[in-house]
């Protein structure tokens, strides 16, 4: 998905010491991570309408070799596991695999460009709920950017959500999906807020580690509420589903290794582009003119965000230099 929860953590903490300045190489490694991302949730949904837990466990259990082995190759494998916070790390997994359970289930309730876009909510309630939670400053710039944002959600959810539209089961269907994307947007930035803490003190390769275990043994806690019985082909595909969750995971880590933040998240809505397309060649999903235009309005205000972001960034780094040092 655009923001696949498993995700949260691999862009917040990188040090200055270990980043490479490429940014083309780092652009070049987040539209390839976006890109398997989308095949991840191009995935689940050709799986079909399973039980979100056994889809995360899918997800998160698959992913787990690739993250090892890129674990140990970069020699963080051993260190990864050690930590001084681990209630908060599984508080951030249980948060994680809820937002992660509630946005599969729209996955495969909604079509793939919808499903997708509505996830552009994470970033613009980040911004909310770090006001809320962490006291961070949040001026009339960015307040505008997430009321504009959240305009354009609205716009490509209202005509599931409207009660004027009458319909059956597949409507109904529709409707308890775009209603699981929004929560699970909500939730996954609560995710986002809980490993804003963690990177004060947790490496990435802990956060990322600790998340894959947490969310592997936390959605086995579901399948005493039904899990369905998996034909070789679902099998296959939820395998192949973890599988690209692992690898764009590392990818995405590779990505904020050799370029700043601001410079490689724009390229995060490649998603919209790459969803549509297979959205309409693989599912035959037609965009409607409300997931168009909603979605260059929360793409728009959450670029203006980024951008935001990066120059208050920029002026508090000045700040810090001009001031006197303390004797």
């Amino acid at each position: 998905m655009g923001n696949d929860p498993g995700r949260c953590g691999n862009k917040v903490k990188n040090s200055e010491s270990s980043r490479v300045n490429k940014p083309l190489t780092g652009i070049a490694f987040k539209v390839v991570s976006v890109a398997v991302f989308v095949a991840m949730s191009s995935l689940i949904k050709a799986a079909g309408p399973l039980p979100s837990g056994q889809i995360v466990f899918f997800r998160s259990l698959f992913a787990m070799p690739l993250i090892l082995v890129f674990l140990g190759f970069n020699k963080e494998l051993f260190t990864a596991f050690h930590t001084r916070r681990p209630l908060n790390h599984i508080l951030r997994g249980t948060v994680g695999v809820t937002a992660m359970g509630l946005s599969f289930f729209a996955l495969t309730r909604l079509p793939l460009p919808e499903a997708i876009t509505l996830n552009y909510a994470q970033p613009l309630l980040v911004v909310v709920f770090s006001s809320i939670f962490l006291g961070e400053t949040i001026r009339v710039f960015r307040w505008s950017a997430v009321v504009v944002g959240l305009i354009g959600v609205c716009i490509i959810s209202w005509p599931k959500l409207t009660l004027f539209e009458s319909g059956g089961g597949m409507a109904n269907e529709e409707m308890l999906g775009v209603a699981a994307a929004l929560i699970g947007a909500a939730v996954s930035a609560c995710a986002m807020i809980v490993v804003r803490s963690l990177v004060h003190t947790e490496r990435t390769a802990t956060i990322v580690l600790w998340f894959s275990l947490t969310a592997t043994v936390l959605s086995l806690f579901t399948y005493p509420f039904g899990w369905a019985s998996l034909t070789m082909t679902q099998a296959a595909l939820l395998i192949m589903a973890g599988c690209c969750g692992g690898l764009g995971q590392i990818l995405m880590t590779e990505a904020y290794r050799y370029a700043e933040a601001s410079t490689v998240a724009p390229f995060e809505y490649t998603s919209m582009i790459l969803g549509i397309a297979v959205g309409f060649f693989v599912f035959g999903d037609v965009p409607t003119i409300h997931v168009l235009v909603g979605g260059l309005i929360v793409v728009g205000a959450g670029i203006f965000i980024i951008w935001r972001e990066q120059r208050l960034g920029l002026e508090r780094k000045a700040a810090r230099k001009a001031a006197p040092s303390q004797p």
